[in-house]
């Protein structure tokens, strides 16, 4: 049953990825546009290009003929996956989904207008002077992100509309690929926010990991913790929405599912990645039966997945530079954060950093029925020793 995989995008989420699908004995070639990408580091070949240009990506496969290709970045030139599933090639969790996926507009407009899915109310800018009128009809503050962007890049709120001409350049500066588009939302109220983990498969149900609670700033994950603490209507709610839109993008694998949470309003749909998510790097401690990786492994291979079980509390906080160096990283405070109990370290191996540039994850967990608040003070108490320099 060897497959060979052509992984798009190499970081710390794929290289995860990777160790799953090698200890199941198949075949990655990791691309990323980089050298030295985390994932190129544990496997069988790598190739460097930028996904975004068409043709380089179409050499990669015609070079590998690979039997999956297994996209982990938005940056990709998608409207090719097409191409590349009419060969044949199993693309995960399918073309369909990652073109629709990889732009806030399409899997917006498919959520709230042909699914009927509760959203935030929102509209789209390709100016300024766009963006200054749609902030009229949502009114202040709102939400501002570019159609297609990855950890929180471009994203920002604006209090007034002082502040528009600065979240349109923002926002343009931290869109990846060549769309120069935004989209602006109401701000909603939200109580909570958590990931909903979800897997498609190719021969099964559907199914739901434990809701994962998670703490973004910017936009960007900093920390995560499962089980998030949810009203099992809204939970409910939650899971009947993402099995709605997974199956109308079809497809076998993990999918990210964001979610705001109003006691007031219910349950919001956010956003959507078809791929394993950052917040569920908290599964590395154990927290179900299967982590995430593991999962999305068994969708993509189309391996029995027979249950998800919740094994123990979790916590993750992520790893920081505060540096900006082309030179290899080291790292200090390793040794205390060892001393921790029931707590793992995992540095990611990017070659080089930049300020605030996501390096490393401390994971902790505990027994369930924990205190989950004490268990993510001690996660995040042990991530802010560790240093780079």
């Amino acid at each position: 049953m060897a497959k060979k995989i052509l992984l798009l995008g190499s970081g710390e989420l794929g290289k995860e990825f990777v160790i799953s699908a090698q200890r199941k004995g198949q075949y990655v070639v990791a691309c990323d546009s980089y050298a030295g990408a985390p994932a190129m580091q544990v496997a069988d070949e790598f190739e460097v290009f930028s996904m975004l240009d068409g043709d380089a990506l179409a050499a990669a496969v015609a070079k590998h003929n690979p039997d999956i290709i297994v996209p982990e970045i938005e940056a990709i030139r998608t409207e090719k996956l097409y191409d590349f599933e009419a060969q044949g090639i199993q693309v995960v969790p399918s073309a369909k989904a990652v073109n629709y996926t990889m732009n806030r507009q399409a899997i917006r407009d498919l959520a709230a207008k042909e699914l009927g899915l509760k959203t935030a109310k929102y509209f789209y800018a390709k100016s300024l002077e766009e963006l200054k009128e749609a902030a009229e009809k949502v009114g202040f503050p709102c939400v501002v992100k570019p159609l297609m962007s990855s950890s929180g890049k471009g994203q920002s709120v604006v209090k007034s509309a002082d502040d528009l001409e600065h979240a349109w350049t923002y926002g343009c500066e931290g869109s990846r690929g060549d769309i120069k588009e935004l989209i602006i939302e109401e701000f909603i109220k939200f109580d909570s926010e958590i990931t909903l983990l979800t897997v498609t498969q190719k021969n099964g149900p559907t199914l739901f990991c434990p809701p994962i609670g998670h703490v973004q700033i910017s936009g960007d994950y900093r920390e995560s913790f499962q089980p998030a603490p949810v009203k099992p209507e809204h939970l409910l709610e939650a899971q009947e929405m993402a099995a709605k839109v997974t199956e109308a993008l079809t497809g076998a694998g993990i999918w990210g599912v964001e979610f705001f949470l109003s006691n007031e309003n219910g349950v919001y749909f956010s956003e959507l990645s078809p791929r394993p998510h950052d917040t569920g790097m908290v599964t590395l401690a154990g927290t179900q039966n299967l982590s995430e990786f593991e999962l999305h492994c068994r969708a993509v291979l189309g391996l029995p997945i027979p249950e998800i079980t919740q094994e123990r509390f979790g916590a993750s906080a992520v790893i920081l530079s505060d540096i900006a160096s082309n030179e290899a990283p080291r790292y200090s405070g390793v040794e205390e954060v060892c001393k921790e109990t029931n707590t793992y370290l995992r540095i990611f191996g990017k070659p080089t950093t930049r300020k605030n540039r996501r390096m490393g994850v401390v994971v902790s967990y505990a027994p369930n029925g924990s205190d989950l608040d004490a268990l993510r003070d001690k996660c995040k108490a042990a991530a802010a020793k560790v240093k780079v320099y």
